[in-house]
């Protein structure tokens, strides 16, 4: 009879350690979870990286937290997807070359071509000249030309479907594979959904729609766990044991930090920057130019408006044409961005622009509006983005146990450019949170 109970008795405890082993292992090895807040293409490049090849970390252990009910719903979804490797300032340089060789890379690996319209770009001024690398030429209003520097302009007819008037100049300002462009027709999503789709995959958790709402602490007040509350049934509430946070949240970055830091004196500085968008279709840009974009590539191009702004424009495999340029600081940020609302004149200035700029020069206008759009970017007063640990003594009393890997990360704040800089931030964030060196020098892109 003792050996009966006995022998029950390790069966019971073999099951119980191999729960507890289970728990740990979907924990990672810290037996904590690392939380990502902000499913854009930060927040899933950063994932895809973690999860990629870690050594501390297993995928399932990494949760994503994202609150607006469309994915991608602002700058990771309707931005340009225009890349560049070597527009960048001398503190973001180093980010800006690995990212470009990673969309490379991650494309020529995954027929990202077909998946998302990853295409070799050429970079072109119409009357502009060349300028300040960084974001001033954005503060300003000026043309992204400026980010490409000096350069030995090289005049040439210029796209197709771009229209040319008596007098202007196009000039290429692109070196050789230097630019480059994603997204494919009436879907400027993919790159990121691929990201996520290749994350859950390897399973890593999204929680959709949920926002943060507050950290608890343990005894000694080291970071313990978040608590995630659903947008669809407020009384849902998940709490997520973890000792390592990441906030991607974009133009939304600052009022995540404040609710769930509420008792530090720290203000991410970081504001938003909204831009309103266009994609046409034009009979200029048809199939047969798309299969002639495969040798030569789409185009880019900067330009100045009368109305005293700086349109840009992307031709994008599928034979679609995006338009942007028109930003407004002025009009506030939706607590979610599917609560964005269209400004109409904004639409009205940039429909003149494409008139102007991609419509026939003589006879009735031919465009086609496709879509019209507005995200909200992400900007830094010093012009470049947040890409750091936050110090435990601006958590406002909270510490985060070093001692398991903890910590308190931050990467937002990339303007014009989190598409390019996305791949690039995310593995850099994946290495600091292994902790090993970064494959880029981010030192100067600190909180």
């Amino acid at each position: 009879m003792v050996s009966v109970v006995a022998g029950y008795f390790l069966l019971v405890l073999h099951l119980y350690f191999k729960f507890v082993r289970s728990i740990l292992h979907e924990l990672g090895s810290s037996g904590m979870a690392t939380v990502i807040v902000g499913t854009g293409i930060i927040g899933t490049s950063t994932a895809y990286y973690l999860s990629q090849d870690s050594s501390t970390t297993t995928p399932s252990s990494i949760h994503l937290i994202e609150s607006s009910p469309e994915l991608f719903a602002s700058a990771s979804g309707y931005a340009a997807g225009f890349l560049a490797r070597n527009w960048f300032s001398s503190s973001v340089a180093s980010l800006g070359a690995l990212s470009f060789d990673l969309h490379k890379q991650l494309a020529e690996e995954n027929n990202g071509r077909e998946m998302w319209g990853y295409s070799r770009s050429i970079g072109t001024s119409l009357e502009s000249t060349g300028g300040n690398k960084g974001y001033d030429w954005l503060r300003e209003g000026t043309s992204r030309a400026n980010a490409a520097g000096e350069y030995e302009p090289m005049d040439e007819t210029g796209p197709a479907w771009l229209t040319r008037r008596k007098g202007s100049r196009v000039e290429i300002i692109s070196e050789d594979d230097s630019t480059a462009q994603v997204f494919v027709p009436r879907d400027p999503l993919r790159l990121s959904h691929f990201l996520l789709d290749s994350c859950r995959s390897r399973g890593v958790h999204l929680h959709h729609p949920y926002k943060p709402t507050s950290l608890a602490i343990s005894q000694d007040k080291s970071l313990s766990s978040i608590t995630v509350t659903s947008l669809s049934d407020p009384s849902k509430a998940t709490i997520i044991p973890c000792n390592r946070l990441i906030i991607t949240a974009g133009a939304w970055t600052p009022r995540v930090f404040k609710t769930l830091f509420p008792s530090s004196k720290t203000k991410i500085p970081i504001s938003s920057l909204a831009g309103h968008s266009l994609l046409i279709r034009s009979p200029r840009w048809n199939i047969g130019d798309e299969q002639a974009a495969e040798k030569e590539g789409c185009h880019a191009v900067f330009t100045t408006d009368e109305n005293g702004y700086s349109p840009e424009v992307f031709s994008r495999v599928g034979g679609e044409i995006y338009i942007a340029g028109f930003n407004d600081a002025a009009l506030p940020l939706p607590d979610i961005a599917t609560d964005r609302k269209i400004d109409s004149k904004s639409i009205e200035v940039l429909r003149e622009t494409a008139k102007r700029l991609l419509g026939p020069e003589y006879g009735n206008d031919d465009l086609e509006i496709l879509r019209e759009g507005l995200c909200f970017r992400p900007v830094t007063e010093r012009g470049t983005p947040i890409v750091g640990k936050v110090d435990d003594k601006l958590l406002g009393g909270i510490k985060t146990n070093r001692r398991h890997s903890g910590g308190v990360w931050v990467a937002a704040g990339h303007g014009p450019w989190g598409i390019s800089l996305s791949l690039g931030t995310g593995k850099c964030v994946a290495e600091m949170i292994e902790g090993i060196r970064t494959s880029a020098d981010i030192k100067q892109l600190g909180l």
